[in-house]
């Protein structure tokens, strides 16, 4: 029901307008009156009505002062206005306010119920626009997200100037200004092996912790299987640590009310320029890296990394060595779940858990280096992948006596068998994304269909197979569903004589308009220029 309000100094004409139109019988609220304008706007800013009715010539505040004041704090906010007065400049004024109605007084409740009504129906229509655009943006979110990725690499790769960055956040309807910054690496991990549950917790946890979010401070990013980034903002450099404590305190306590859930975070250094955040990802990632050396539940701060043990000992001796810091595991578990650009910082950790004494041993660097290589070897013979296809090292390499050579030798095989790793599973990946296509031809006029749900069929995260879907097909999930449909619908126009409406439910949208709408955003034109063969330039 809409609301309306009316502000009007004649006591005798307020009663008449509020008394003479049964406003709930024609489906209205009359929510509020005041006197004059002073007195009516602080109640219109608590009300917030549809329709102010309003005469122009009142004490204190006038009409067209107090439909400036409306327009620029309740924009959709309707509003007619009531004069006695018929000079033109009144009028040309009222309409670059934005006053939807200047009607002469005096006026009769029928032919005022009248113009109310063509309000109405204009607000109708505006509001059905709106729902429209909210739903098309909503189900173009995977897009974004693609966006938002895209964006987050320019700002970690830092070969984009601050005002690029800027310009490029906002056509995302992000604001990146801010005089202090910081990023924080997270991945929660949920740890019930219970099938297709997988997907549907994921999806919880992430609205929860989205929910606590402060957005002006806060800007999330996704990291496909490493999780999310955050890039906290602040006013000062104490600010931005408060905003930072109290958000993850909030991440912490939420995950901790269900022990299925397990996490790791890792906190980067504070940095003041947007272009310096590529050195609060790089700490960052330090700290994200000794998920493999720590226990789970922690959240790192990167300026303690120094102070955690190393391995350091006064003087090489095999029996200081902990062998729980050089074990096969960790470098598993990093093959298994880790990143291939994350691969150096993973191993700078590994390295600096052996202790940079034990490393002055030439003995002992090449049997860690040949070990990394057996592991990475062993890794790949499991997925039947021949150790051929990593790259060797001769017995007599100068990276068996060089500590940099030698990190940056584990770390490249540890890249290699990560990529290895992918093209391995893509084999299933091809699998998956057959069964999802497969589901989508099966399905398409099902109006429910989405990725979310597709991910709960085969027991993925949403935005794991949104990663492979786009990585497969070479387009994201949204737009493979809407061309699927839009083509379905495009044989209809062409070869049958059915409604545009009719089309609509068959190819997945209960609504026409928003057919329609979506028809013309991806096809250029209208379905109906599109049955007579007309050009989008052919619209009127």
């Amino acid at each position: 029901m809409l609301k309306v309000f009316l502000v009007e100094d004649e006591y005798v004409v307020r009663e008449g307008i509020k008394k003479k139109i049964d406003w709930q019988a024609n489906g209205y609220e009359f929510c509020g009156e005041a006197g004059d304008g002073e007195l009516a706007f602080p109640m219109i800013q608590r009300l917030k009505p549809d329709i102010v009715i309003t005469d122009i010539k009142m004490p204190f505040m006038d009409g067209l002062s107090l439909s400036k004041l409306i327009k620029k704090e309740l924009p959709w906010t309707e509003i007619i206005i009531l004069t006695g007065f018929e000079e033109f400049e009144y009028a040309k004024e009222a309409i670059s306010i934005g006053v939807s109605k200047y009607l002469s007084k005096p006026i009769n409740g029928t032919e005022l119920l009248k113009e109310v009504n063509e309000l109405a129906d204009k607000i109708a229509e505006k509001k059905k626009e709106q729902d429209i655009r909210k739903k098309y943006e909503a189900e173009m979110e995977e897009n974004l997200q693609q966006d938002r990725k895209r964006l987050f690499q320019d700002i970690i790769m830092g070969n984009k100037s601050a005002a690029e960055l800027i310009e490029d956040a906002q056509a995302l309807s992000l604001d990146l200004s801010s005089p202090w910054y910081n990023i924080v690496l997270a991945k929660v991990r949920f740890m019930d092996k219970e099938p297709g549950q997988f997907s549907n917790h994921m999806l919880k946890i992430d609205a929860r912790l989205t929910s606590i979010l402060d957005t002006d401070k806060i800007l999330i990013f996704d990291r496909n299987l490493e999780g999310k980034a955050l890039i906290f903002k602040g006013e000062s450099l104490e600010d931005l640590e408060a905003t930072q404590q109290e958000y993850l305190e909030k991440m912490r306590q939420e995950l901790e009310k269900d022990s299925r859930y397990g996490y790791f975070a890792g906190i980067g250094i504070p940095v003041n320029r947007l272009r310096e955040l590529s050195t609060s990802f790089e700490n960052a990632s330090h700290a994200f890296a000794r998920q493999y050396f720590t226990k789970e539940n922690t959240i790192l701060d990167s300026r303690t990394l120094d102070l955690l043990p190393s391995g350091e000992k006064d003087a090489f001796d095999v029996h200081n060595i902990d062998t729980k810091s050089m074990g096969h595991g960790k470098i598993r578990d990093f093959l298994k779940l880790g990143n291939k650009e994350e691969a150096i910082y993973f191993v700078e950790e590994f390295f600096h858990g052996l202790g940079s004494n034990a490393l002055k041993s030439n003995l002992f660097l090449q049997y860690v280096v040949m070990d990394a290589y057996f592991c990475v070897a062993s890794f790949l013979e499991e997925m039947q992948i021949e150790r051929e296809a990593l790259e060797a090292f001769d017995a007599n390499s100068e990276l068996l006596q060089n500590q940099t050579l030698a990190k940056e030798y584990v770390a490249r095989i540890i890249g290699q068998g990560i990529e290895l790793r992918e093209q391995h599973a893509s084999n299933r990946y091809e699998n998956v994304v057959r069964e999802v296509t497969t589901y989508i031809e099966k399905n398409y006029a099902d109006e429910e269909l989405s990725l979310n749900m597709l991910a709960s069929l085969v027991n993925f995260s949403p935005n794991h197979l949104s990663m492979i879907f786009s990585q497969e097909t070479g387009q994201t999930f949204i737009k493979y569903l809407t061309d699927y449909r839009m083509n379905k619908a495009k044989v209809l126009l062409k070869g049958s004589s059915k409604k545009s409406s009719e089309i609509s439910a068959e190819v997945g949208y209960k609504d026409p308009h928003y057919f329609s709408y979506l028809f013309k955003k991806t096809q250029g034109m209208t379905p109906t220029q599109y049955r007579g063969g007309k050009s989008a330039e052919g619209e009127d």
